[in-house]
């Protein structure tokens, strides 16, 4: 096959398994996606419904229908002309007892075949947790667990076997504690039964010998002494940099690779590995190395290999990594970016900074967040990274006299500035941008250090960068050399955490400024990018990554993809929707924030579920649909809680503040409830998401086709062919209606321009522009694959509100025309009263675009185009100019072939 021409996300679980991929093949091939992208299928945690906490790497789930559904799904596919890719997890597995491994380390501790296959300190400077592993899992305090029977010796009468349940769940014991501390036989249970203070002593004594402590799940943050995903303490982190746990948890997806029953693989969050550059290198080569092997017509391309990896707005891959690129949030950040509107920013700005009472930009409120990331959740591994830094310092008589404490005051000033997910310093030291990156977060931690410590602490600051990798560890004796490696290894494997949680699952949900930009891989900060730079981006994708997806959506984003374009188009409104929000809650939510207890929602938080209402509110939703009002209400209502707790401002989960929460939750529904009279909220709401419904459409579309035309590998999140509307996990996990997608495509007007753009709400509309894209990368799978990318000349007054370029191979052609800013071409009748219910369609009138046109190569002077989309031919003028206003008659967006 060839290399992937678009593909489609589905996650897979147990109410979507492989059977039920393969059941859709028909429609997937229809709609014209070359590969089916799955989630993870690797046996993972019973029920899971999204497959990361995998427990086995060498068994596909069974409740996704074991392997011989996916070799049924593979040969329905490959039937068909499809592909598959499937998404690994080599960071992390399920501290989960269904995990053998896992099971083998508490068993039989540092004596375990599997105690180096997790990143765990055995080593431990706690004495109570020297070899051994902490295990966060109890609901209260140990002691309170114990005496209220959370903890209990049980026995198996088929094995024979003691072992503990706790909350249900089985550990196993060691056996040699069993001999000294334990029952003789099951008759002897009633002396370790925990209602009796003797019971409580004995099964106590017997836990103490145990290769793990039980603790409170609190304990978590501060006492841990392995690695974990994030802060979950039920993902444990994988030492997949041995060569001996990379064959274990690679060995299923090689040979399914081998024998073609998949054509590559998606890493997930490479960053939490020692070594990601290393390890794609090492992946890299693995699957080459089957290729050979693999049957005759799969041997080539080469295999596909992508990793999800947040860049920064100005960082991207090198050549070192050896991968096709990343899963797409870069592009997602850049499309969502080029779509709003810059007059917007200051407006928009300013009512946030009047509503929230807080003038801090985004960077600011970023930093805060790492502060109390550093200080509530990652205690333990903040402490870990000073201790091997400390470790580093002693072996130098110079440098031996600097405590621990100072390092640690200085690693802190250093982890709340740092400007991306990590670096990737190795036995070499940096690499040009890691020190470009390591020198940008020193230059602000030294102006923390001098405002606070009078810059006591800056000579450690310049050593520290030395030791993490300003000096290369190589140039070092062995033991010192292993030293810094392990302090940069530390290092590097906490700022990705770090940083997600501070920003995406923290900042976003502080700073509200526009919440289209709060999402994955995209910074709150950056409002728009100018076309120019758009193009620019594009283009150097397609000269070193021609293949990296691009993506709009995920399982993973914030809000749907729609919802963020709708948004946008606020962007362009910015004063009318100033006006409208202050009256809105000078009406609705007159009550006033004064601190904690308080029964009415903070200001900044009313803005947000506003903003969320407005974006996401359904298309078909009246503001007197008592049972849709209610169920929208729903789905906001679980996004609120989610975001006020991670916000970690006024509520969280780990202190739930119940009061708090319910004054929201009562806010929300009375703004939803059914509206008969003419200035309830519901009414107002409704109305100027209508009013603005068609410019996020048009923004919608626009995105859509950027995603399908710009180099890389278009990937389609299960379910967004409709419209997109949906808010964070789980409401953008939600079953998809493959029945009414499949009826879609075999619809009468399915092709009919006009009866797509009357019927627009229906989502028929984005099916159609997904459908004729996918159809036109088919019909010039070269032109899209190996083709450049060069933006177009536009003559005219509207040249600001057009996005247009060819994809170029040779001397064939494909134009692309994606409108930008044209919310003014879509005014209703109503003008500028939000009151009104609009009727306008998404379709940009030729009066708008005026003179405006798009200059094609001088040998397309009077050529026929077709329109991809529409199917209707466009005449180019005598002098290469083709007018927007007759490119553009059908669809808002045009994607022209040679007739």
């Amino acid at each position: 096959m060839s290399p992937p021409l678009a593909t489609v996300r589905l996650q897979l679980h147990s109410g979507f398994t492989l059977a039920d991929a393969c059941s859709q093949v028909p429609y997937f091939a229809r709609l014209g996606v070359s590969h089916l992208y799955l989630s993870p299928i690797t046996r993972a945690r019973p029920g899971s419904q999204h497959g990361y906490d995998v427990v086995d790497h060498g068994q596909v789930n069974p409740e996704l229908g074991g392997e011989d559904a996916l070799r049924a799904l593979a040969a329905v596919a490959r039937a068909a002309g499809l592909g598959l890719i499937v998404d690994i997890v080599p960071n992390h597995m399920a501290t989960s007892t269904d995990n053998p491994w896992w099971h083998s380390v508490l068993a039989q501790g540092p004596a375990s075949p599997h105690a180096e296959w997790f990143d765990i300190a055995w080593d431990s400077v706690d004495q109570d947790l020297h070899g051994k592993v902490l295990a966060p899992f109890l609901g209260k305090p140990y002691g309170e667990a114990l005496a209220a029977g959370d903890i209990l010796l049980r026995h198996d009468a088929q094995s024979d076997r003691f072992f503990l349940e706790v909350h249900g769940t089985p550990y196993p014991l060691d056996a040699e504690s069993l001999r000294t501390h334990g029952p003789r036989d099951a008759g002897g249970l009633a002396d370790y039964d925990p209602a009796t203070e003797a019971g409580r002593e004995r099964l106590h004594g017997l836990l103490e010998r145990q290769h793990y402590r039980l603790a409170w799940w609190r304990a978590a943050p501060e006492e841990i002494n392995w690695r974990r995903f994030f802060e979950i303490s039920d993902l444990i982190g994988v030492r997949v940099d041995r060569p001996e746990v990379f064959d274990a948890v690679h060995a299923m997806t090689l040979r399914f690779y081998e024998e073609g029953l998949i054509d590559g693989v998606r890493v997930d969050h490479v960053d939490g590995l020692s070594d990601p550059i290393g390890y794609c290198n090492r992946l890299r080569a693995a699957l080459a190395e089957r290729r050979a092997r693999r049957p005759e017509p799969l041997r080539t391309p080469d295999p596909y290999l992508v990793i999800e990896k947040i860049l920064a707005d100005d960082e991207t891959l090198d050549d070192r990594w050896k991968v096709d690129g990343t899963t797409g949030y870069d592009f997602m950040s850049q499309a969502g970016a080029v779509l709003h509107d810059p007059t917007g920013e200051q407006t928009l700005t300013d009512l946030w900074e009047s509503i929230s009472r807080d003038p801090r930009p985004f960077s600011a409120v970023a930093n805060e967040a790492r502060d109390l990331m550093l200080l509530r959740h990652f205690p333990a591994e903040r402490l870990a990274a000073a201790r091997a830094l400390h470790r580093v310092a002693r072996l130098d008589t110079r440098t031996r006299d600097w405590g621990e404490s100072a390092i640690l005051r200085v690693l802190w000033d250093l982890l709340s500035v740092f400007p991306v997910y990590r670096i990737y310093a190795d036995e070499h030291g940096w690499h040009h941008m890691d020190r470009v990156r390591f020198e940008h977060a020193a230059t602000q931690a030294h102006a923390r250090i001098r405002l606070d410590r009078d810059g006591d602490d800056g000579p450690l600051l310049e050593l520290m960068s030395g030791w993490l990798g300003g000096e290369p560890p190589e140039n070092f004796p062995a033991a010192e050399c292993a030293a810094r490696r392990e302090a940069i290894r530390r290092f590097q494997q906490l700022t990705p955490p770090l940083t997600a949680k501070s920003l995406e699952d923290t900042a976003f949900y502080r700073y509200g400024r526009l919440l289209s930009r709060n999402e994955v891989g995209a910074d709150p900060g950056l409002f728009c990018m100018a076309p120019d730079v758009f193009h620019r981006r594009c283009a150097a994708r397609g000269r070193h990554f021609p293949h990296a997806m691009v993506a709009t959506a995920t399982h993973d984003h914030k809000r749907g993809e729609d919802t963020r374009a709708r948004l946008a188009a606020l962007s362009e409104v910015s004063a009318l929707w100033s006006d409208t929000v202050m009256d809105w809650m000078n009406r609705h939510v007159p009550a006033t924030y004064s601190g904690a207890g308080t029964l009415s929602p903070h200001p900044a938080d009313v803005y947000m579920l506003l903003q969320t209402l407005v974006g996401a509110w359904p298309l078909a939703l009246r503001p007197d649909d008592e049972a849709g009002l209610q169920a929208f209400g729903d789905r906001v209502s679980a996004w609120q809680q989610k975001s006020l707790r991670e916000a970690k401002l006024r509520t969280s989960w780990v202190v739930p503040d119940a009061t708090y929460e319910a004054a929201c939750e009562d806010v929300l529904r009375k703004l939803l409830e059914p509206a008969p009279e003419a200035d309830a909220p519901a009414r107002d709401i409704a109305a100027f998401a209508n009013r603005i419904a068609p410019a996020g459409i048009v923004n919608g579309l626009s995105q859509t086709l950027l995603r399908m035309t710009v180099p890389g590998v278009p990937d389609l999140y299960q379910g967004t062919e409709f419209w997109d509307f949906s808010l964070v996990d789980p409401d953008n996990r939600t079953p998809v209606d493959y029945a009414a997608r499949m009826a879609a495509l075999d619809a009468p007007d399915a092709a009919d321009p006009e009866a797509l753009l009357a019927n627009w709400r229906d989502g028929h509309l984005k099916q159609a522009i997904v459908r004729g894209a996918l159809r036109a990368r088919r019909d010039h799978a070269d032109v899209f694959e190996q083709g450049g990318y060069v933006p177009l000349p536009i003559l005219g007054p509207r040249g600001a509100h057009i996005l247009a370029f060819v994809r170029c191979l040779e001397d064939r052609c494909v134009f692309v025309l994606a409108p930008r800013l044209c919310g003014q071409a879509l005014r209703t009748e109503a003008g500028d009263d939000p009151s009104a219910t609009p009727t306008a369609l998404p379709r940009i009138d030729g009066d708008f675009w005026d003179t405006t046109a798009v200059v094609l190569p001088h040998r397309y002077a009077g050529a026929a185009l077709r329109d991809a989309l529409s199917g209707r031919e466009r005449r180019v003028g005598a002098d290469s100019i083709l007018p927007l206003a007759e490119a553009l008659a059908d669809f808002p967006v045009a994607l022209l072939v040679a007739a």
